[in-house]
């Protein structure tokens, strides 16, 4: 099985993937983690200070150090700090059976919602996941009122599995989630 790699610093035409950095609090707060509406179907509620974002990112730094951490800050080349996060918020490992298989979240600032943006990002993790770090497979998964998201796992190549119902929380309730996945060999456009 292919060791960890890790978070490394991601390239696309429109976007930086790197590490978060302690840095990043201030926009982070101010772009997107302070934002109701951008966290209304997550499953943490919006911070109420830039200080819970400051705790939060210390967090996520020192994790860095783990190769099994994977957890970008989306930044848009030509403006300082990031616009929002993609991570596997999920690893499922059995290096005996040499399985490798994530969950993926994201989340971004309503400013840069619609513009292709997020499924930019999510294609280089992906490539990134399958053809560096050889993860066997790859969910993703959205509150059912969230269809949005959902959009953004089909236009990455993603299969739509199911719903699970009642199997989600996020800050409206208990929410029945569309589950998607994705292989290797899963064509990707």
């Amino acid at each position: 099985m292919t060791p960890n790699t890790g978070t490394r610093t991601l390239e696309t035409p429109r976007l930086i993937l790197r590490r978060f950095t302690a840095e990043d609090a201030q926009p982070m707060f101010d772009r997107w983690a302070s934002d109701p509406l951008v966290t209304e179907h997550l499953t943490w509620p919006p911070h109420g200070s830039v200080d819970i974002t400051s705790m939060l990112l210390a967090d996520w730094v020192a994790r860095y150090e783990q190769p099994d951490y994977y957890n970008w800050a989306i930044s848009l080349k030509g403006l300082d700090g990031p616009i929002g996060g993609i991570s596997v918020v999920q690893l499922i490992e059995s290096p005996a059976r040499g399985v490798r298989c994530g969950e993926i979240g994201y989340c971004m600032g309503r400013a840069w919602w619609g513009q292709g943006l997020m499924p930019e990002a999510f294609r280089a993790v992906i490539a990134y996941l399958f053809d560096t770090a050889g993860f066997m497979r790859l969910r993703a998964s959205h509150a059912a009122a969230n269809p949005k998201s959902g959009r953004v796992m089909q236009k990455v190549g993603m299969t739509r599995c199911g719903v699970e119902r009642r199997a989600g929380a996020d800050n409206t309730g208990i929410v029945d989630m569309v589950i998607y996945d994705m292989l290797p060999d899963d064509p990707r456009p």
